[in-house]
């Protein structure tokens, strides 16, 4: 049985439709992740699945629940993160469990256990006689997943968790996400970092409410339409990383060009081989380190995603 299984999804306001058709299915211990640009439906589908917003079409079961039967049977197996910190900054770390434990009816022993096990799984137990509002991001960040998940939900929802806090802290964070995945809780994940999308076992794509991509990261990127028959990708480090990636995107056998760092990620024509890009390169001035084969990165993949999207909704013309 599916963690989460949606069919047909569908969430309208007025003549607006925010959620159109959304079909997915995540299983139990997964770390799904959803993408998208901002707006594109992905905090009203996590709203619809929460049992928070009513839909307008199309059904959804959460932990085999009927969600828009049993709403509130559904909030009681759940927890969810927003990506701004929503606790109390005048309360203690301890008294905000407390507070949330009391919210989602534990009382007593259960309490007591709950507030334990999350000090002990957060390891936030250096800071339960701090104010919350005094937290470092990457804390405050440890605190509200205790908070949701003092009842001992099945499911997570964190809504771009990691947003604004720093990398060693996100990292930490992403490590404890795999530690409960490990103990079989499922995690819904909003991100717009790609490295956190690679570290998820499943991923969906959406744009303006309609799923593009569904797929494990390996996947999408191996999709055989990103990369046409007629064409290659190379990495291509250069010492002036700039002025080459304007230069080209003035070749016609160039398909598409952007920069990674200190290299360019080019998709060019089965015709240009590596070793005539070096030449061209190099006639230009320009100093080539290395150049080698590339698979699509997942920035590479929804990008071209969203561009196809964008042209077929006529929303911008045709190019790199």
């Amino acid at each position: 049985m599916s963690a989460i299984r949606t069919q047909d999804l569908t969430r309208r306001f007025g003549a607006f439709t925010a959620v159109d058709r959304v079909s997915l299915s995540v299983q139990p211990g997964e770390i799904f992740g959803f993408l998208g640009p901002n707006g594109s439906g992905k905090t009203t589908v996590i709203k619809m699945l929460c049992g928070l917003l009513p839909m307008t079409e199309g059904n959804a079961w959460v932990d085999g629940i009927d969600v828009r039967l049993h709403p509130e049977e559904v909030r009681t197996r759940i927890g969810y993160m927003s990506q701004k910190f929503a606790l109390y900054d005048d309360l203690t770390v301890l008294e905000n469990l407390r507070f949330y434990g009391k919210v989602y009816g534990l009382h007593g022993a259960a309490l007591k256990v709950g507030i334990e096990g999350m000090i002990e799984n957060s390891h936030i137990s250096p800071y339960v006689g701090r104010l919350a509002g005094r937290l470092s991001g990457g804390w405050k960040q440890r605190l509200a997943l205790a908070c949701a998940m003092l009842h001992n939900p099945s499911i997570l929802y964190l809504d771009e968790p990691t947003a604004g806090i720093d990398p060693v802290a996100r990292r930490q964070l992403w490590d404890l996400l795999f530690q409960l995945s490990g103990r079989g809780i499922t995690f819904f994940v909003t991100t717009h970092y790609m490295d956190e999308a690679e570290r998820c076992g499943h991923l969906a794509y959406i744009y303006q409410g309609q799923i593009i991509a569904d797929g494990t990261p390996t996947a999408l990127r191996l999709m055989p339409d990103l990369t046409p028959p007629d064409t290659h990708r190379f990495e291509v480090t250069v010492d002036e990383v700039t002025q080459a990636l304007a230069l080209v995107r003035t070749w016609p056998d160039v398909r598409g060009a952007t920069i990674f760092g200190r290299s360019i990620h080019t998709l060019v024509s089965l015709t240009l081989s590596a070793e005539e890009l070096a030449t061209r390169l190099q006639v230009a001035g320009m100093m080539v380190e290395e150049i080698r084969p590339l698979l699509p990165s997942l920035e590479d993949v929804f990008v071209e995603l969203t561009l196809r999207r964008q042209r077929e909704l006529g929303e911008l013309g045709a190019g790199k």
